[in-house]
């Protein structure tokens, strides 16, 4: 039986600028950790979109919360706010939520009780680790063989490595 993984980050923040430049690092770091570096350009541009619009939508210095989750299968990304306005998906977009959408395998938003929260999911499974490693040297490797090797008898030692043996 196999237990799922299951890793989870979440940070509270007041939404400026220099603090969204700074989440995007720490979303990189956090996707490093997890070993999910393929994903950290989408993701990290995807949450830096979701930041910035609640800088520019809701107001600098409003509370926001940032949450990912990993399951390991699927990572879901979270901005909650205290504002109660939707967003909306723009015709012609290019950037806000047409961005989150084409970085993203889905993407929502739902009312909470404080306000809204506005997610996107990536398929992330977990990487394979099995095979990365070179295989062990095989004993005597420091020999040296010119042509190739037949099954009937020893090999003869021969080149400029047959007297470093």
């Amino acid at each position: 039986m196999t237990v799922p993984l299951d890793r989870h980050y979440l940070v509270e923040l007041q939404v400026s600028a220099e603090r969204i430049s700074q989440l995007r690092r720490i979303v990189a770091a956090h996707l490093r950790h997890w070993s999910l570096e393929l994903h950290v350009r989408p993701v990290c541009r995807a949450a830096e979109e979701l930041l910035t619009n609640v800088q520019r939508h809701v107001g600098e210095g409003h509370r926001c919360v940032l949450e990912l989750r990993w399951t390991g299968r699927h990572l879901t990304v979270s901005v909650s706010d205290e504002d109660s306005r939707m967003p909306r998906l723009r015709d012609g977009g290019g950037g806000g939520l047409s961005r989150v959408m084409a970085l993203s395998d889905s993407w929502g938003t739902c009312r909470t009780t404080d306000g809204k929260a506005v997610w996107f999911t990536r398929y992330a499974e977990s990487p394979c680790t099995t095979g990365l490693l070179p295989p062990a040297p095989l004993p005597g490797g420091r020999t040296f063989v010119e042509g190739p090797v037949s099954g009937s008898g020893p090999v003869a030692e021969s080149g400029p490595l047959a007297e470093l043996v």
